[in-house]
């Protein structure tokens, strides 16, 4: 089932969200001091492309105010731009019933797209629509 969502969701919305992503992450890693963004930005556009099956879940043992810094500072340079994606891509989804799903699941990556530091993606076991834990 896993692999008829992705595919789904690859198709209405997916691929353009993880370009986005990785657009992110080349501006990033141009800009020299945000690479650990980049870096962060190519890790979540892997997610973003085939999300069902996956997780993210907050990275234990590292200094919450650094990530919570650079999470400031993400959000400024493209995270609400990321954000302002999947709410777009999300509208359509929602208004068609096959598409609820991936609707539901494009809203809950919306606290990934902003506060990406610290997050690692982990796979999920029978879970349908990717979840923030």
């Amino acid at each position: 089932m896993n692999a008829i969502l992705n595919i789904m969701w690859l198709v209405f919305g997916g691929i353009w969200l993880a370009l986005g992503y990785v657009l992110a992450g080349i501006v990033c890693c141009l800009l020299i001091v945000t690479i650990p963004f980049g870096v962060a930005s190519f890790r979540i556009a892997a997610y973003a492309i085939w999300p069902f099956g996956r997780a993210v879940v907050d990275r234990g043992g590292r200094s919450y105010f650094m990530s919570t810094l650079g999470n400031v500072i993400w959000v400024v340079v493209a995270g609400i731009w990321i954000a302002i994606g999947h709410v777009l891509t999300s509208i359509p989804m929602l208004l068609s019933i096959i598409g609820i799903p991936l609707g539901i699941a494009n809203i809950k990556m919306i606290p990934v797209s902003l506060m990406r530091l610290g997050k690692e993606i982990v796979k999920s076991r029978g879970s349908r629509v990717p979840q923030m834990r």
